[in-house]
């Protein structure tokens, strides 16, 4: 049999893994189209094959000035409305699990006299002054000293985003530090969407999980007629079906927190 590569395929291998057509798995199709979607949203949230770095771009508008956050509409980021631009223009919001950082590439809001404008222009000689006379090592570690030294002074700045709320919140001075018509970068992670990169179904451990998912929902169903007889002496036993498919779920889960997914920022003094 072909490798999955589509979301029936990847259904039909999970029930043939369980045993179908030999064994009749008495999971409805409406269920597993229910697991399908549960351990889709587990993998997308937890492993670091399921996502992608991506950088965007966005106009802020007079809109973003007044609300004090960038809309993230559902019904997608869209060129004309100054939004996140992807290839198409088709991605939406929820393909979106996280923001964590804006770049500027513009400071036409920064004066001669303000600070921000004096600590460049101090960074600029330092440069020119090492930037002779030294090794390539030396010149490296002293820019990041620089680098570092300017972001503890004037810091990034701060930005919240939750999914489920379509709203990116950046922590500034909108009257003052926005500036209508400027563009900024966004970090963002981005789901990897299986419908355009097929090989996501064919993905090891999200078969595995699928699997597992399945057989649960197949444990639950049969445990509610758990000990009745079947013609010819069979006695249903959903019980020991469940048992075992949450055993595996709970070594699935312990594997992707341990082998796949990304570890956690961590402040160290």
């Amino acid at each position: 049999m072909p490798k999955p590569s589509t979301r029936e395929e990847l259904k039909t291998y999970c029930l043939r893994k369980l045993g179908h057509p030999v064994i009749d798995i008495n999971v409805d199709d409406l269920q597993v189209e229910d697991r399908v979607d549960d351990a889709l949203q587990f993998f997308q949230e937890y492993h670091f094959d399921a996502v992608e770095k991506v950088y965007e771009k966005h106009k802020i508008t007079q809109t973003d000035i007044d609300n004090q956050y960038i809309n993230v509409p559902s019904v997608g980021w869209s060129n004309t409305s100054g939004g996140f631009i992807g290839e198409g223009d088709t991605d939406t919001s929820d393909s979106y699990i996280g923001i964590t950082k804006i770049f500027r590439p513009t400071s036409s809001t920064i004066g001669m006299w303000d600070i921000r404008y004096q600590m460049r222009l101090s960074d600029l000689t330092t440069f020119g002054t090492y930037l002779g006379g030294y090794q390539l090592l030396t010149y490296e570690m002293r820019m990041k000293n620089i680098a570092l030294i300017e972001e503890l002074l004037t810091g990034q700045v701060p930005v919240r985003f939750s999914k489920h709320m379509n709203k990116l919140y950046v922590d500034w001075d909108w009257s003052n530090d926005a500036q209508l018509g400027e563009f900024l970068i966004i970090e963002a992670f981005k789901i990897i969407d299986p419908a355009n990169y097929t090989d996501v179904y064919n993905d090891h451990f999200l078969k595995q999980y699928l699997t597992s998912l399945v057989k649960e929902q197949w444990g639950m169903n049969l445990s509610k007629y758990d000990g009745v007889q079947l013609p010819g002496g069979v006695t249903l036993n959903g019980r020991a079906i469940l048992e075992d498919a949450r055993t595996e779920l709970e070594r699935l889960r312990e594997e992707m927190s341990l082998k796949y997914e990304l570890p956690v920022d961590m402040m160290m003094a």
